[in-house]
């Protein structure tokens, strides 16, 4: 992917009505992106930030059917997450993959409860299921997790869901896209509906945030799946839009592995706060999240509160025997998420169900809120067949059901450094490696990244700062943010020579990426 490259497309032919023009860069519309473009249908994707840039790089990194929401009664949806869940495994195993997850029981009712509901759960993901579910004793678990806390412990249940790295998936949807005759562009913000004289909308006009540019692009149809900046959109259309989402903010934060040793991750079914409290190995740290508080302030960067930063600590102390201390916090960080809602809607943002919801205004513009990760494609597929109604598109029935995504590659080693690549690991090693052995250098000790990733995200995944590294190609920044600060220079350094920029851009990259990456640390 090149950026200057698409845009030159973009540009060369001023009076193409394109079929299909997506507003955000994130789950959802990459989503869609793929699925337009797959069926065959000319289409553009404008993202404001980078790709992934908010709430679809701040997730769990869990791809999962939601034992909440089954909890809950909201079948429809665990039944669409768990096959999503297993086709998604299916299409990019370089990314996704199976984790075994512990229920510990610590009341005598709960080994029953919970075994009983996991194989409900076993038995509604069929052939797509990673695993079957089972009662285990205490000292099976205390062997899978040595420093659990064992005080009143009476066993627990085993079951199995997906894991993945979702701002790598993000790049590589927008590389699939790509590949199928898409043109996404990042650090493009629209800034304007166009209407013909009957009130139809027609096209966007689109600021260029790189060049300082501004251009027009017309489309027989525009989707919103702009996420918690849906609303801001859906104003562009008609300032009296009702509210379409109800922004909620889920806090994770990342500490080392040493505080849950062994392979397997915990579920507690049931906090204080009547949420699902996960504590999950990733990268070889662990992710304790999440929370669910309402929020007014929709930000691309949005700020742990006080008191969801110590609902984890707290939380977490109880199931672990060395209780986590803010100093412990190797990084931090929160997303929002894009609540669909409704007049009737429950006013708990945790109640809300997580489907997806599709509107078309007056106007004709397609707006989709709500939905998760894990239903990414299904989303997309839902929003084309809606797009082809709305702009009278040709039937074309949606392929990306058993279609890989870019990276695809079978047979793999999980242990090998730059296996996230999945079919590009060999390429970066003949094209970058090969030709420049330093380049297999580290960015950090304390990271896993090297330098060759750099000049790779720079030249075939339209990485254009520091941030984009360290935050989205790699993730540096949701790893350890205080060694994230620490590579910076390195990272600007080799983008400096990448691109030819001078000193003072490099020297700015730096002290922009540092002010970011200080609000993921804890003082």
């Amino acid at each position: 992917m090149n950026r200057e490259y698409i845009l030159s497309k973009i540009k060369e032919s001023p009076d193409k009505i394109w079929d299909v023009i997506i507003i955000g860069g994130g789950a959802t519309g990459l989503g869609a992106a793929v699925d337009a473009a797959s069926r065959g249908f000319s289409a553009i994707l404008f993202e404001q930030a980078d790709f992934a840039k908010g709430t679809s790089s701040r997730s769990t990194k869990l791809v999962h059917g939601g034992v909440r929401y089954l909890a809950e009664g909201d079948i429809s949806l665990v039944f669409e997450a768990l096959r999503e869940r297993g086709l998604l495994m299916q299409n990019a195993p370089h990314l996704v993959s199976d984790r075994e997850f512990i229920i510990p029981n610590y009341e005598w009712w709960e080994g029953p409860f919970y075994s009983i509901g996991m194989k409900v759960y076993d038995r509604m993901a069929g052939k797509l299921g990673f695993g079957h579910s089972r009662k285990i004793d205490k000292e099976t678990i205390m062997r899978l997790i040595p420093n659990l806390n064992d005080d009143g412990l009476k066993g627990g249940v085993i079951y199995y869901d997906g894991q993945f790295d979702d701002s790598r998936l993000a790049i590589n949807l927008a590389q699939t896209f790509t590949e199928n005759g898409g043109l996404p562009v990042n650090y493009t913000r629209v800034s304007g509906l166009l209407k013909d004289k009957d009130g139809f909308i027609e096209g966007v006009s689109v600021k260029d945030l790189v060049n300082d540019e501004e251009f027009i692009v017309k489309g027989k149809t525009i989707i919103n799946a702009a996420g918690v900046f849906a609303g801001k959109i859906a104003e562009l259309d008609n300032p009296d839009s009702p509210s379409l989402i109800r922004p909620s903010q889920g806090v994770h934060i990342v500490l080392d592995k040493s505080f849950l040793e062994g392979d397997s991750a915990i579920m507690i079914p049931h906090t204080s706060d009547g949420r699902v409290l996960f504590a999950v190995p990733w990268h070889n740290k662990v992710i304790v999240g999440t929370t669910d508080t309402p929020v007014d302030n929709i930000t691309l960067e949005p700020r742990a509160l006080d008191e969801e930063i110590e609902f984890l600590l707290s939380t977490s102390a109880q199931y672990l025997n060395r209780p986590p201390g803010r100093k412990d916090v190797l990084s931090i960080f929160a997303g929002l998420r894009p609540l669909a809602v409704s007049p009737d809607s429950p006013t708990e943002t945790k109640e809300i169900s997580r489907k997806h919801q599709i509107t078309v205004s007056l106007s004709g513009l397609i707006t989709i809120t709500g939905g998760k990760w894990t239903t990414y494609r299904k989303m997309g597929e839902d929003v084309i067949d809606k797009a082809i109604l709305v702009g009278g598109l040709e039937e074309r029935k949606s392929v990306t059901e058993n279609m890989p995504i870019h990276g695809y590659v079978k047979n793999f080693n999980p242990s090998e450094p730059l296996h996230y690549y999945g079919a590009d690991k060999e390429a970066i090693e003949n094209d970058i490696l090969a030709k420049s052995p330093a380049l297999r250098e580290k960015l950090h000790p304390d990271l896993p990244y090297i330098k060759a990733e750099v000049i790779w995200a720079a030249r075939h995944e339209m990485a254009l700062t520091v941030e984009d590294i360290l935050a989205r190609r790699t993730r540096s920044l949701f790893l350890d943010a205080k060694a994230s600060i620490e590579a910076a220079p390195a990272v600007a350094s080799l983008l400096k020579r990448e691109f030819g920029k001078s000193r003072e851009w490099e020297k700015e990259q730096i002290a922009n990426y540092t002010s970011l990456a200080k609000g993921y640390l804890l003082e």
